[in-house]
């Protein structure tokens, strides 16, 4: 979530929350946060762990996937996915996708195990019109974690 830089109000799009611990997170930070899953297990498992901010209105989980996220144009303030980026099925679509519903100020976090990142990610966000794509990595802390590629660009 630090990395992501959320505040205020925002409105924030996760691509495949999967089981929802990252929606819980986010939604301590922004105004609203929709998770878009393709897994009715995922779905489900996010529900029942976002519950009550479901029932508060903070997150809203939908069935779709990284190219069809079912959002108004220009709608979201940050978009996010972690480490689901190599199971996307056509990211040129879903880049396509993204860029539609990203305000004009509008941030994207890409974050996936170095290991499953796929080649020349960088470059595919910059042909696909990102701006200031930054490509880190981050450490995550413990014996057992592996790095994670860090992917920032702006709409």
């Amino acid at each position: 979530m630090k990395l992501a830089g959320l505040r205020g109000k925002e409105h924030v799009l996760v691509l495949g929350p999967g089981p929802g611990v990252g929606l819980v997170a986010a939604a301590k930070y922004a105004g609203i946060v929709v998770g878009v899953d393709p897994s009715d297990t995922m779905l489900l498992a996010a529900r029942s762990r976002c519950g009550e901010l479901i029932e508060a209105g903070k997150v809203q989980l939908i069935r779709g996937d990284a190219a069809d996220t079912h959002q108004p144009d220009h709608s979201a303030s940050v978009v996010m996915s972690v480490n689901n980026v190599q199971l996307w099925e056509d990211r040129q679509a879903a880049y396509a996708e993204i860029r539609r519903v990203m305000k004009p100020t509008a941030r994207l976090l890409i974050s996936v195990h170095k290991k499953w990142s796929p080649p020349g990610l960088a470059a595919e966000l910059e042909s696909a019109g990102f701006t200031n794509v930054v490509a880190t990595t981050w450490e995550p802390p413990g014996r057992r974690a592996t790095t994670a590629a860090i992917y920032t660009a702006n709409r």
